[in-house]
This record gives C-alpha cells, structure tokens and sequence, in this order.
C-alpha cells in the first residue's frame, strides 16, 4: 500500500499551528508578602489560576489515590494539593490510635479512632481547603487542597510560587495561606489577563499573620494532661 506524502503547504500549516500553540503558553510567577516570616519557619502557601471569560479549562482529573500518612505523630505529607474528586487514604503506622477529623468547608468529617496498621478513606468531592488534625495528639495538623485546575503551585523558600505552562487567557487567581482566615486570602481573589512568554504578577501582600494552634474537634482546647493511653 502506497501512502501519499502530505503536500508541504499542509506541513509548513501544521509547523506553523504547533509553534503558535507553544508560544501561547506562560511561566507564570507569583510573590507572596507574608507578615511575621522567618527564614527557618517558612508558611505553606499555594496559588492557583481559575481559567475564566472563554478561557479553556484544562483537565484535571482524580486518576489516582492519594496518601496522608500518619506516622510518629506526623501526617506526611503536611500539605497535599489533588483534584477534587480524589479520595485520600489516612493508614495509621503509628503503634497506638489516632483521629482523625476536619471541621472545615473543604471536607468537614469525623474518622473516629482507629488503631494501628489499620487505614481509613475520605474523597474530597467539592473544592476548597481542608485542614485535617488528630483529635488525640494536638502537634499533629496536615492540609488538603482540592482543586478544579492543575494550574497551580507551592511557594519556595522566598515566598515566591511559578505555575508552569499557562495558556494565554483570563484567569482568577486564588491564594492560600496556612493559618490565615479564609476571609481575609478571599479579598486577596483577583481577576489576571496572561498574555507574554513569562509573566509576573507582582507581590500579593497578605494582610493579616498566619496564626498557629487549634482546638479539638469539639471546639475545646486539647488537654495537657490527658487521661486515655493513646
């Protein structure tokens, strides 16, 4: 079988096409001013691009598990950004019980307690921050961020965040910041054109500190002095 070899008119069209489409793409980066940083405590912190007015919305989907693994007394990893959708696996390696609970508007839910080497799921069906605590060990805190768009990114150790590959467009840009009111980093939503080859947002200014501590599920401060042998 003979196969006709494309007119050059159609190659140089399609060259043309995937040069155009590679220049409409960005690195786009992002500051972040955050109140009260240090430079050995440095707060997570994530922005992202919400494709708006026509914008293309590129996929994102929950293909796969995601993990948070409770570990002497840890959750690892602290911060964990997946597709909303995605369900997250919560295994106890510790050699006593955890749990595990979230009050918040990303996820709210309640694991109960479970003992060690056994594993719970929860799937995160709704965008929105979810700050997860062991309702036993108040050192223990952790983040899930689910989100509709992988146009995301964590800052670096300069409080600054690039996202990689942006299609040229309208876009919302979202920032989350660890221990800020959510209040307070939804003021902060604004509305961004991304037009050149590398694009700079400037600084974000975060107007209030982050604030540390939590209570347990219950809304009560955890005691210092605990009774039960977990």
């Amino acid at each position: 079988m003979r196969f006709l070899r494309p007119p050059k008119l159609v190659l140089f069209t399609l060259l043309l096409a995937t040069a155009a489409s590679a220049q409409q793409r960005s690195n786009v980066r992002v500051h972040l001013a955050i109140p009260g940083q240090s430079k050995d405590a440095q707060t997570p912190a994530v922005v992202w691009l919400k494709p708006i007015d026509g914008t293309p919305d590129l996929p994102f989907l929950p293909n796969r598990r995601y993990r948070l693994l409770q570990k002497n007394r840890m959750f690892m990893p602290h911060l964990l950004v997946i597709p909303v959708g995605s369900t997250v696996d919560f295994p106890n390696a510790d050699p006593f019980f955890h749990n595990v609970f979230s009050l918040f508007d990303g996820k709210r839910f309640d694991l109960g307690l479970y003992e060690a080497g056994s594993d719970k799921q929860v799937t995160f069906s709704r965008e929105g921050v979810s700050y997860i605590f062991c309702n036993i060990h108040p050192e223990m805190s952790a983040i899930v961020l689910a989100l509709t768009t992988p146009l995301y990114a964590a800052t670096d150790q300069t409080e600054s965040a690039v996202i990689h590959g942006v299609p040229h467009g309208e876009y919302q840009l979202n920032v989350w910041v660890e221990g800020v009111p959510q209040a307070a980093l939804n003021s902060l939503t604004r509305t961004v054109r991304i037009a050149a080859p590398d694009a700079d947002l400037g600084t974000v200014r975060i107007p209030i500190a982050p604030v540390k501590g939590h209570t347990n599920k219950f809304g009560d401060t955890y005691d210092t002095h605990p009774t039960n042998p977990y």
